[in-house]
């Protein structure tokens, strides 16, 4: 009996032994972990900002079958976030603050414990490096974990490097398989359309246009419009040399409309035409592959291009529809000089604040196509 006592006595003081020594750890850490990523870095910048995609590439939830993701109702830039309930513990991530194709700033609280995260991109000739780093303080019980696997570092480094390896394959895959194909010349059927029209830099297309469909939807769902038909685009001029495009943000109508003066959403009707069709199957960062092979098309086949627009594109299938990037549908348009007509815009009664907001130039929100 007295062995037994000794015996209690002799663990209870281990006990109090490695809290002392837990509780005397540090409980600030901070991990990095790197890799190059062979895709190109806008679409990997793409792919990570938006949390739909979180539970496929990071390991938490990959490893996980039976987590539940929560997802915001704004998946993509500043204020999307995600929270999850799985077999190592519940945690909530959320998105703070970007720079577009540059860098991505989180938040993050996982079982209690806060970290600030922070995500890299530098491109490396057609590839992407990606930096992955968090900075954070553990509590107690974290820290009890961390003491018998090795440290924080080898613990959250382990996850980060799984991380990174799984979306460089998903990647690898998702991005780099596309296809493109010349249908040839087509009659493209007349479209009633609600639209905003501004001049965007190419690399700033992606982010305005994200802005501008979300709100002539909104702006439909608000007066009762029928949306009949996939978001499109009409680029009026296209200056690939100082990358530059006059475009309009396109949502199809059942019918046309015709209302007051003062909106910038303008009611529209594209008139039938001809026109080379090229389809790209795949991630927009080869839309450029698919454009120069419509205009190689146009070439050969001496068909001449009419000026009225520069080409058209439909996002038949996108990323609202599907999450994965090798089974986006593009259409790409390019309008030849026969049997073309364009009806002039007549404009929309002025919106308020809330059904219209503007395009500002520090909104970080990529397209929702």
């Amino acid at each position: 009996m007295r062995i037994l006592k000794y015996l209690f006595l002799l663990l209870l003081l281990s006990l109090v032994a490695l809290s002392i020594f837990v509780a005397t750890q540090k409980g600030n850490f901070t991990i990095e972990r790197s890799k190059i990523i062979n895709s190109p870095k806008s679409s990997v910048f793409n792919y990570v900002n938006d949390f739909k995609n979180w539970g496929d590439w990071n390991s938490l939830a990959v490893e996980d079958s039976l987590i539940n993701i929560t997802y915001s109702n704004n998946t993509i830039g500043i204020g999307s976030s995600c929270s999850w309930n799985g077999k190592q513990g519940n945690g909530e991530l959320q998105t703070i603050s970007i720079k577009e194709n540059e860098s991505i700033l989180q938040t993050m609280n996982f079982n209690g414990n806060s970290a600030d995260v922070s995500l890299s991109f530098k491109d490396t000739l057609g590839k992407t490096k990606v930096s992955w780093k968090a900075k954070g303080k553990m509590g107690f019980l974290f820290k009890v974990l961390t003491t018998f696997n090795g440290g924080a570092d080898k613990l959250f480094g382990t996850m980060f490097e799984n991380s990174l390896n799984i979306l460089d394959k998903k990647l690898d895959y998702e991005i780099n398989t596309y296809s493109v194909n010349v249908n040839g010349v087509v009659k493209k059927m007349e479209t009633f359309y609600l639209a905003q029209t501004f001049t965007s830099e190419f690399s700033k297309v992606g982010k305005n246009s994200g802005i501008v469909f979300s709100k002539i939807t909104t702006f439909c769902k608000k007066n009762n419009i029928t949306i009949s038909g996939k978001p499109f685009v009409i680029y009026h001029n296209y200056d690939t040399k100082n990358e530059l495009t006059k475009l309009s943000i396109c949502i199809p109508i059942k019918s046309p409309i015709f209302l007051m003066e003062g909106s910038d959403i303008v009611s529209d009707t594209l008139k039938s035409f001809e026109a080379v069709k090229t389809t790209l199957k795949g991630d927009y960062s080869h839309t450029k592959k698919a454009l120069d092979k419509a205009l190689e098309y146009l070439r050969v086949n001496h068909l001449r291009p009419d000026t009225v627009f520069s080409h058209l594109e439909i996002y038949s299938i996108g990323k609202n529809d599907i999450k994965n990037p090798s089974k986006w549908i593009t259409e790409i348009y390019y309008p030849t000089s026969q049997k073309f007509l364009y009806k002039p815009a007549v404009t929309l009664p002025k919106a308020t604040e809330e059904e219209t907001p503007k395009v500002k130039e520090g909104n970080e929100i990529p397209a929702e196509f």
